[in-house]
C-alpha cells in the first residue's frame, strides 16, 4: 500500500508496474478476507474492486490502483476493529527467528561436541 499511496511514491511507470502492484494488493484482500466477517461493507467493497479488471488507459488503472490501495487499508481497519490479530502470513518479510537462547544452546552443543570430539582422537 506504501508504494501506491505514500506521498513520495511516484506512480507506477508501465502497465506491468500497475499490474504486479494490483496483484500484490489482491493477495493481502484474499488473506485479510478470511480474517473479516463476510458482510463486511469494507471486504466487500475490496472483493468488489478485485473482481474487475484493471481499465486501459494510463489515468484509470492508476485511479483504480489508489482505489484497491484505499480499499485494502479500509480493509486492514475493519480487521483491527474486530481485534483479529493479522495472521503472520499476511507480513512476508522475514522468517522464523528463534530465540536467542535456543542459538546460544546450539553455539555451546557444538562447541562441546568439538571438545569431546578432539578428547577422543588418540595421541601420537
Amino acid at each position: 500500500m506504501a508504494l501506491v499511496l505514500g506521498e513520495d511514491s511516484p506512480l507506477p511507470d508501465t502497465a506491468a508496474d500497475v499490474e504486479d502492484l494490483a496483484l500484490r494488493l489482491r493477495g493481502h484482500v484474499s488473506q485479510l478476507g478470511a480474517l473479516t466477517p463476510s458482510q463486511e461493507p469494507a471486504l466487500l467493497r475490496a472483493q468488489q474492486l478485485c473482481s474487475g479488471g484493471l481499465p486501459d488507459g494510463y489515468m484509470p488503472s492508476r485511479v483504480h490502483l489508489v482505489r484497491l490501495a484505499e480499499a485494502t487499508q479500509d480493509l486492514i481497519a475493519a480487521v483491527q476493529a474486530h481485534d483479529v490479530a493479522p495472521a503472520k502470513s499476511v507480513q512476508r518479510r522475514g522468517g522464523w527467528k528463534p530465540p536467542i537462547n535456543v542459538l546460544r544452546g546450539a553455539v555451546f552443543a557444538l562447541a562441546l561436541a568439538c571438545v569431546v570430539l578432539a578428547a577422543s582422537v588418540p595421541r601420537t
